[in-house]
């Protein structure tokens, strides 16, 4: 039987569902978390075999002796994730330190968590990439400015998400920048990248141990995750019901240039909504960068739905036999919308509900650790067309006040970009 160790099972909350499948397929499933487990949901505790509580997680010692009780009692791990983009460098060094070789050791970070580092593998692979610059002294920023011209993208190195994350249009804001920086984190490393004119596009698989993928799909983010951090915006994004032929190309040609085997990978590329010189033509693909964890949230979920499918146990099937014989049925857009509180929209949530009763596959409030990219109110439907999914973000996100409707008027241009041909 092979051992593997799940850490912080209890989230993303429907983290679960991984638990339950590689139980489901004869794996010992061992769980390392700092929630007390008499407060682990029902299914959680279902889909473990034992389970070991530390105060912090963010305590390296403490997690290293409960994976050494975890291999003494049980013998060798074969497997150690979190599936979290948080966690990935301890779990790296987990994985180094007790020699479980099914995943990345901490040698494979630089990489697959640096942002400069990316950049190298993405070219590798044949995909262009922003012009950048290590964020260093005044004059040196202002040299990489005169280059590439104004607005530029700031944002740690070594990040998660879309946080601390700033975008600089003049001199004076980006004094102000470095001023932050000296003051409140005079050691990170920033980033400054010039600025894409575009939508994110993702690229979301299962890869197998030959580096080969056994699913893919991928979702589209209209309106980026840093606006709607630093704006408090409403969050939109959905699952594409066919994925792009060049979405599928470069997402392929990455995981070779990384070297990503046995994992669920969610890497993100700008589509560029207007020609950029440095870069290429409207609608060609550009890196953003690697995530090697699925997306975020409950897009699991959307792509479930998206998919008629099952990728809990997709990945699960992977970790356990190398494969999978999961069927995948009818594909749909999947559609997530985070309304955020205290605006004032026109439709009430029983309105919405009523209208898209038949569509709606998810309505719950969003946990407050992803609140801050997602909103604070979620809703998930699926639609057979686009016109369908466009409609439904519409009636979703309609405003009554004219300063967010001019936002939700800028939306409904960007949603009428339309998408590339899917293959």
């Amino acid at each position: 039987m092979q051992n593997f160790i799940f850490i912080s099972p209890n989230f993303p909350t429907n983290y679960w569902q991984f638990c339950r499948e590689l139980k489901n397929n004869g794996l010992n499933v061992l769980g390392i978390g700092d929630q007390p487990y008499e407060e682990l949901k029902p299914e959680l505790k279902a889909s473990l075999n034992e389970y070991y509580k530390v105060n912090s997680l963010e305590n390296y010692d403490e997690v290293y002796r409960a994976v050494a009780f975890f291999a003494f009692k049980y013998g060798r791990i074969d497997w150690l994730e979190s599936n979290n983009e948080y966690w990935l460098e301890r779990d790296a060094a987990l994985r180094t330190d007790f020699h479980i070789t099914s995943g990345f050791q901490t040698s494979d970070m630089p990489r697959i968590k640096y942002k400069s580092k990316m950049k190298e593998y993405y070219q590798k692979a044949g995909i262009a990439t922003a012009r950048y610059h290590m964020v260093d002294d005044l004059a040196g920023c202002k040299a990489f400015v005169e280059q590439v011209g104004y607005p530029v993208v700031v944002k740690p190195d070594n990040g998660v998400g879309a946080s601390d994350t700033h975008r600089l249009s003049t001199d004076k804001e980006l004094e102000e920048f470095l001023a932050y920086k000296e003051k409140e984190h005079p050691d990170v490393a920033y980033i400054m990248e010039e600025f894409v004119r575009a939508e994110v596009n993702s690229y979301d698989a299962i890869i197998d141990a030959h580096g080969n993928p056994i699913f893919e799909a991928g979702n589209v983010s209209p309106v980026s995750i840093m606006d709607i951090v630093n704006n408090d915006d409403n969050s939109i994004y959905y699952i594409i019901k066919d994925l792009p032929e060049d979405t599928r190309a470069a997402g392929r040609a990455a995981v070779k240039s990384f070297g990503v085997k046995s994992r669920f990978v969610h890497f993100e590329f700008f589509r560029m909504t207007e020609d950029q010189a440095s870069m290429g033509k409207k609608g060609q693909i550009v890196a953003l960068e690697v995530n090697m964890r699925p997306c975020g949230g409950f897009t699991p979920d959307m792509i479930d739905f998206a998919r008629s499918t099952n990728v809990y146990k997709i990945w699960a099937d992977m970790i356990a036999f190398g494969g999978t014989d999961m069927p995948v049925g009818e594909h749909y857009y999947c559609a997530f919308a985070g309304r955020r509180d205290g605006k004032s929209f026109v439709y009430s949530h029983e309105q919405l509900m009523q209208k898209y009763q038949d569509n709606m596959r998810m309505v719950d409030r969003i946990p407050e650790a992803l609140s801050g990219a997602m909103g604070n109110q979620m809703y998930v439907a699926t639609f057979s067309t686009r016109d369908e999914m466009e409609k439904f973000y519409s009636d979703v996100l309609a405003v009554t006040d004219a300063t967010n409707a001019k936002v939700q008027a800028e939306l409904t241009k960007v949603l009428a970009l339309g998408e590339p041909e899917a293959v």
